[in-house]
């Protein structure tokens, strides 16, 4: 007999298993002494820190010394053309330091040249002229003597045939000359009194050649001094096509090249004057109004902070920047600013040459009690 299988009996399921919570992670706890020890040393530190800024800091300024931001600058100089023309040579480069009279630039001079050539043809015209003119005078005078002498004659032969004419009018009374005789005589003098009245006329055509030929003298004169003048006139136009430096200075920007035609007036280089070299600065009114031209003031430069350059007020503007359009209120008028400007010594320009650079920005301090001794770091100080 076969044995009859009984199918198996499913297993249960297992049950998952739950996770263990995981214990928090145990902070160290920090004793309150500790933290008290803490807090003393951090205002310790700022104790020390304090202090020594303290002991460190700059000195403040008096109040009769008052401060503005500014920058340097210096007066431009432009060097351009006189007359219209082409540059045939600029001698300077950018950054250059040139001398009051140095060429700098020269121009085309070929049309400037034929014209003086020209006019000095024309002066020497005009002195052939005026030598011509001088001798139609002598002429005119010499004509003039001789018409004067032909009067003196006419006016002896009129004296001779009027002593005629009378002692023949007393023969003829007494019967011993003709009538006819005394007629002649009378006919003689009237034409001898007409030949006087001729001469006469000559003499006064002769003086009013020799005022006409005189004219001509002064009017040849005139056209060579007319013609002397357009030849300086040339002449300086032809020194004026070198072009030089007015001053010493150092040259900014080259602003045309060789080759260029350039008008009237056109600009060839930019020139730095180095003998006026200043700081413009702006003060606020209550400071502004106490400022006196030739007032002390000490300059230092953002580039060299250790360095103390002296320099004095030479302008003080007499109005405001920075204004609103109408100021009605004591607050307001607080608010505006005035120009100012720091000259410094030109002697002492011409001493550091070489360090003078323009657009450098820094701060200016103006002394307004001129009894105020300057602070220690204010005292000048420059480069050796």
């Amino acid at each position: 007999m076969s044995e009859t299988t009984k199918p198996a009996t499913p297993a249960k399921p297992t049950e998952p298993v739950k996770p263990v919570a995981s214990e928090k992670p145990v902070k160290p706890a920090v004793s309150k002494r500790l933290k008290w020890m803490l807090a003393l040393l951090g205002i310790a530190l700022l104790a020390v820190g304090t202090g020594v800024w303290w002991m460190m800091r700059p000195a403040p300024l008096p109040p009769s010394i008052v401060f503005g931001n500014g920058r340097i600058e210096a007066t431009e100089i432009d060097i351009a053309t006189k007359t219209a023309g082409r540059i045939v040579e600029i001698l300077a480069r950018e950054g250059d330091f040139v001398q009051a009279g140095e060429v700098l630039a020269r121009m085309d001079t070929q049309v400037l040249l034929a014209r003086r050539a020209e006019a000095l043809a024309q002066v020497r015209q005009a002195e052939n002229a005026y030598l011509t003119a001088k001798s139609v005078v002598v002429q005119r005078e010499s004509e003039h003597h001789a018409t004067q002498a032909l009067v003196a004659q006419r006016q002896a032969e009129l004296d001779a045939a009027d002593k005629r004419l009378k002692r023949s009018q007393r023969l003829v009374g007494e019967g011993a000359t003709p009538q006819q005789e005394v007629d002649d005589n009378g006919a003689r003098v009237l034409g001898m009194t007409a030949a006087v009245v001729a001469a006469e006329a000559q003499v006064a055509a002769a003086q009013a050649g020799i005022t006409a030929a005189k004219s001509k003298g002064v009017e040849a004169q005139s056209a060579i001094e007319a013609v002397k003048a357009t030849v300086v006139r040339l002449q300086a136009d032809l020194d004026d096509s070198d072009l030089k430096a007015p001053r010493d200075g150092r040259v900014q920007y080259r602003i045309a090249e060789p080759g260029e035609v350039l008008n009237a007036g056109g600009r060839v280089l930019s020139l730095v004057d180095l003998a006026d070299v200043y700081m413009t600065f702006f003060l606020p009114t209550a400071a502004a109004g106490k400022v006196a031209l030739g007032s002390e003031i000490r300059l230092v430069l953002d580039a060299a902070p250790d360095y103390v350059i002296p320099a004095q007020a030479s302008f003080v503007a007499s109005v405001a920047q920075f204004t609103p359009k109408t100021v009605e209120t004591e607050s307001e008028r607080l608010k505006l600013m005035f120009r100012v400007r720091a000259r410094i010594d030109p002697a002492l320009l011409k001493q550091h040459l070489a360090q003078i650079k323009t657009g450098v920005p820094g701060m200016a301090y103006v002394k307004l009690d001129a009894a105020t001794a300057w602070p220690a770091k204010l005292e000048v100080k420059l480069p050796q």
